[in-house]
């Protein structure tokens, strides 16, 4: 089994390509073992010592490292993602808890150009970043979103929602969207 790895803007983030498939949808995030316990494959990583973060996609896998340098880990992250894939377990069990959303009704309709610029626009670079973005809320002409994998933490994070995103979401929404905030 042959693994890519690629660097990330994030410089704590490595982001691991398996050649296949990890998520069948969505994402999943684990920052300690209790939020792991529904990854099997997010559970072995972080018990390797040094790594402080997973962030499972749909093709691709984000580690966060928080003691140690990458030529040491590195490897050992490498042989767990193999061992995994070669097991056939799953990646993820059971089922997911949705975060909630928060919106007044009367901005629906501003709520779903929001998220499908979001999806369109955004979501696929950051995810080329080894991270995600996902909508959170919207009050008072306030987008809030919230930033997973490698985009969580990195120090480039607040100058691509501040000028990257609000920018587009103004530019798009000039009347209803006056700022962009990371919850």
């Amino acid at each position: 089994m042959f693994i890519q790895t690629e660097t990330t803007p994030n410089p704590a983030t490595l982001k691991f390509l398996p050649g296949r498939a990890v998520l069948e949808s969505g994402t999943f995030e684990a920052r300690d073992a209790t939020e792991a316990e529904r990854s099997p494959l997010a559970k072995a990583l972080l018990e390797l010592p040094g790594v402080g973060g997973v962030f499972l996609a749909p093709d691709f896998i984000s580690v966060t490292k928080n003691d140690g340098e990458w030529q040491h880990l590195r490897p050992a992250v490498l042989g767990v993602v193999t061992e995994f894939f070669l097991s056939g377990a799953p990646a993820l069990t059971g089922e997911g808890v949705a975060g909630e959303e928060f919106f007044q009704a009367e901005d629906s309709e501003t709520v779903e150009t929001i998220k499908e610029l979001i999806e369109t626009r955004v979501r696929p670079a950051v995810a080329g970043d080894g991270g995600d973005i996902i909508f959170k809320g919207f009050r008072d002409g306030v987008v809030y979103l919230g930033m997973k994998g490698a985009c969580s933490g990195c120090p480039s994070s607040t100058a691509t929602l501040k000028h990257g995103i609000e920018n587009l979401l103004k530019h798009f929404l000039p009347e209803q969207v006056k700022g962009v905030e990371q919850v």
